[in-house]
């Protein structure tokens, strides 16, 4: 790491652990509080601002690192919009629909700035895959589904600055062996000011990202992976920032298949998420939490080889991480205690009934 790197690492690293203080105060002041009820586990009114300390964090790195002088106005200005929509919502508790929309018109901005994934190369037959005016819908709802992704894990003291810190730190490392230094600097300077944070968020927490934080993270995690995958990509390098925040996405999809085969809503909340249900097995809050790190490691542990690997290698890969999740998931519980393929393979085999 040149010097550069690690006064930008620095920078928001020391912001982020300087400014949070004020931030709780802030957050605290004009009533940015997270409430308790029956699915969320603190006890007490918790500030939520804490996406701003980030935030705060990352623009002192950013210019430590003199990117203001590179061209990235559009995703600085998108990031700023994103840090806003996330304001508002810690403050007034916007509809799913206002946020929505709000995403939407910040990941068309973007698009509008050339930042698209125009083609895809399909393995074995090597044919790329042209998309055409598909690029711009696409590369939206690209943003927009990585964007909300880190919000779904945020469910604990220290989870997703914690998820979030692990996804990019393996975007800086994918970027240090590709050469890409504007994603390299990009991923240290928010990882810096994420870490800085954590010292505040950690169990027991004294504030919540809240939206701001969440929202602007995935948002950065979106636009770090857009700016790697930009305009051509394999259909498996495609998959590796979908690998990297695996802990998020695979806990939203064990929780659609949980309500399609329970018959409820798939929007409906419960409260046999990933972290309810490691809880529930008798793991202290903090366990819980360093368990989910583990989980979040071995993601990137799986993607960074992914991103080298032959093809044989990726299809490999990814049929055993796919074999150790729904492992986890009966485990824990996630599906629901009746639906138990390994176990009962297991028994057939065993000879057990």
């Amino acid at each position: 790491m040149n010097l550069q790197l690690f006064l930008a690492f620095a920078v928001s690293f020391i912001t982020a652990l300087v400014i949070t203080p004020f931030v709780i105060k802030l957050a605290i002041k004009i009533g940015a509080v997270d409430k308790p009820n029956e699915r969320k586990v603190h006890q007490t009114l918790m500030p939520r601002l804490g996406g701003l300390a980030i935030f705060i964090g990352v623009a002192a790195g950013f210019f430590a690192a003199g990117l203001y002088e590179e061209r990235v106005a559009t995703i600085s200005i998108g990031a700023l919009l994103i840090v806003v929509l996330g304001i508002f919502d810690d403050l007034y508790e916007l509809s799913a629909k206002t946020k929505f929309i709000g995403q939407i018109l910040i990941a068309v901005l973007i698009v509008s700035s050339g930042l698209t994934i125009d083609f895809i190369t399909i393995p074995f037959i090597n044919e790329k895959i042209q998309l055409g005016l598909l690029a711009y819908p696409f590369t939206v709802f690209w943003i927009v589904g990585i964007t909300n992704a880190v919000n779904l894990i945020d469910g604990l003291d220290g989870l997703a600055a914690g998820i979030s810190s692990i996804g990019i730190a393996s975007i800086a490392i994918l970027a240090a062996l590709s050469g890409k230094v504007l994603i390299l600097t990009l991923a240290l300077i928010v990882l810096g000011s994420t870490l800085g944070f954590l010292r505040y968020n950690f169990h027991p927490a004294k504030i919540f990202m809240g939206d701001t934080g969440a929202l602007f993270l995935g948002y950065v995690i979106a636009v770090l992976s857009l700016l790697g995958l930009y305009k051509s990509v394999t259909l498996f390098s495609i998959i590796i920032p979908v690998i990297i925040l695996g802990v998020p996405v695979f806990d939203t999809l064990f929780a659609i298949i949980r309500r399609i085969i329970n018959k409820k809503p798939i929007s409906a909340p419960d409260k046999s998420h990933l972290h309810h249900r490691i809880l529930a097995l008798g793991l202290s809050h903090r366990n819980t939490v360093l368990v989910i790190y583990g989980f979040g490691i071995l993601f990137s542990v799986a993607a960074i080889l992914l991103s080298s690997a032959t093809l044989w290698a990726s299809l490999a890969i990814m049929v055993l991480l796919l074999a150790v999740l729904h492992m986890i998931a009966e485990l824990v519980g996630a599906v629901g205690e009746r639906y138990k393929t390994f176990s009962k393979i297991y028994r057939k085999l065993s000879g057990r009934s």
